[in-house]
C-alpha cells in the first residue's frame, strides 16, 4: 500500500516538518524519519510509511487488553502495524514494534473497509489498536474507527500514552476506551529505558479522563525498576487524584524479554504488596495479572463485596450485573457493560 499523508504535522522553515501526533513532537528535515521511524519527511510533505500495512489481525477476549470494566466476556478484532515511539527495553512485542528501525516496515495491505468487515463477520463488538503503539499507525487506526463507530462497533486503543493533547482530541469522538501502560513515575525510569518522558504521559491521562473515555491504566511491576514501594503508592496516588478512585489499576507480572531478558520475573509477594498499595490509596478497582491464574481478577462490589464478574485469567464463568449495578446492593459499578 503507498505511503499516505500523515495527519497532525505543520510545514516548518526550509521544509521541515513538525510533527505533533506525539510527545516527541520531531521536527523532520527533508529526507529524514521522526523518531518512531514510520513518518518521513519527503520534499517537504510528512508521509506515514507504514499506512494500512498490517502486521497482525487476531481476535482476543477483550481481557487480554486487559480491559474489565469494558464488554466482559467478548471478543475484540486486535490488529496492529509496525513501529513504535517508544525503545522500552523490556518490549514483549519487540519483534513488530522495533523492526522499523531496522529499516524493516513490512506488513498485509489491508483498508480500513476490510479491518471493519473482518470484525462483523467475526462477531466482535470492538476493534483493538494494540500489540505495538496505535499512535504510529494513527491514520489507520482513525479512518478505521469512524468507519467502525458507523457500524457500532467500539474502538480500544492500548497506548504508551504519548499523545498529543491533539491526538487526543482527533481520536476521542471515536475511541471508546482505553488501557494506558503508565510504566514508572520516575523521568529518570522513562528517559533510561523508554527513551522518553514521564510529564508527557501523565498529561495524556488526565486529558482522556477529561474526554470521559473509559479508561483503565496498566504498570508492568519490573524488579529493580519502578517496584518500590514509594513509587507505587505514587502511582496509585496519581490516579485516584487526577483520574479518578474508579479507574481500574492492573498490576502485573513481569517477565524477562528483548534486553532485559536477564531480569528476574516479579515476585507474587511483590505483586501483592502493590495491590494493597493501590487499595489503600483509595482505588475502587486494583487487579493483579500476566500470573497464570494465581491471582483472583474477580470483580467485586465495592459496597456489599458480592461477587459481580467471576475471572479467572481471560476465562468469565459469570457475570452478575443488573443494568450496570450490583444486583444485591444496587451500587453502580463503573464501566462499559453493553455494546
Amino acid at each position: 500500500m503507498d505511503s499516505k499523508e500523515a495527519m497532525l504535522w505543520t510545514p516548518a522553515q526550509d521544509q521541515k516538518a513538525q510533527c505533533f501526533l506525539c510527545a516527541h513532537r520531531c521536527l523532520i528535515s527533508p529526507g529524514q524519519w521522526g523518531l518512531c521511524r514510520v513518518r518521513r519527511n519527503v520534499g517537504g510533505k510528512l508521509l506515514s510509511l507504514n499506512y494500512g500495512l498490517l502486521v497482525a489481525m487476531n481476535i482476543d477476549p477483550i481481557e487480554k487488553k486487559p480491559l474489565f470494566h469494558f464488554l466482559p466476556g467478548t471478543q475484540t478484532l486486535s490488529i496492529a502495524a509496525a513501529g513504535c515511539n517508544f525503545q522500552c527495553e523490556f518490549c514483549q512485542n519487540w519483534q513488530i514494534s522495533q523492526s522499523p528501525r531496522q529499516g524493516d516496515i513490512e506488513g498485509i495491505p489491508t483498508t480500513p473497509q476490510e479491518v471493519v468487515q473482518a470484525a462483523i463477520q467475526s462477531n466482535c463488538p470492538s476493534i483493538s489498536y494494540t500489540y505495538t503503539e496505535p499512535t504510529i499507525y494513527f491514520e489507520t487506526a482513525y479512518e478505521c474507527a469512524i468507519l467502525a463507530r458507523r457500524q457500532s462497533l467500539r474502538n480500544v486503543f492500548v497506548s504508551n500514552g504519548y499523545m498529543t493533547v491533539e491526538a487526543v482530541e482527533a481520536i476521542a469522538p471515536y475511541l471508546d476506551a482505553i488501557n494506558v501502560d503508565l510504566k514508572a513515575f520516575n523521568d529518570n525510569t522513562y528517559r533510561r529505558v523508554m527513551k522518553a518522558r514521564l510529564a508527557p504521559v501523565l498529561d495524556c491521562l488526565k486529558a482522556l479522563a477529561g474526554k470521559g473515555i473509559w479508561l483503565e491504566v496498566t504498570t508492568l511491576i519490573v524488579p529493580g525498576m519502578n517496584d518500590s514501594p514509594g513509587e507505587l503508592a505514587d502511582i496509585a496516588a496519581f490516579i485516584a487524584r487526577e483520574l479518578g478512585a474508579h479507574v481500574p489499576w492492573h498490576v502485573t507480572r513481569f517477565h524477562g524479554d528483548y534486553r532485559m531478558n536477564g531480569t528476574p520475573s516479579t515476585p507474587l509477594e511483590t505483586l501483592r504488596r502493590s495491590a494493597d498499595i493501590g487499595l489503600e490509596a483509595g482505588l475502587t478497582y486494583v487487579y493483579c495479572g500476566n500470573i497464570s491464574g494465581l491471582a483472583d481478577e474477580s470483580t467485586y462490589c465495592p459496597a456489599c463485596r458480592e461477587t459481580l464478574i467471576d475471572r479467572r485469567g481471560y476465562d468469565i464463568s459469570g457475570i452478575r450485573l443488573n443494568n450496570g449495578k450490583c444486583p444485591n446492593c444496587d451500587r453502580a459499578i463503573e464501566g462499559i457493560w453493553s455494546p
